[in-house]
């Protein structure tokens, strides 16, 4: 009896073990990284701040909090 217990768990670990080991193999790049490790230069948004005059920043100004706002802000 306690061969087979220890047959069944060996057995079920291996084959986890298995599936996880064979999961991380082989990993493509995610569109984020991809986006992340492109040359800031070949963008289109880098070209066309280059070329035009940036405005100034505008002035900041307070916002009023909406009631949802403010018992979110309570509760945490």
């Amino acid at each position: 009896m306690a061969d087979l217990v220890k047959e069944l768990i060996s057995g079920v670990l291996d084959g986890v073990l298995k599936e996880i080991l064979k999961k991380t193999t082989g990993r493509i790049t995610t569109k984020r990284r991809r986006r992340k490790t492109r040359p800031a230069a070949t963008t289109a948004a880098a070209r066309k701040t280059t070329s035009a005059k940036r405005k100034p920043a505008r002035k900041q100004v307070s916002k009023r909090r909406t009631a949802a706002g403010r018992s979110r802000q309570r509760r945490s």
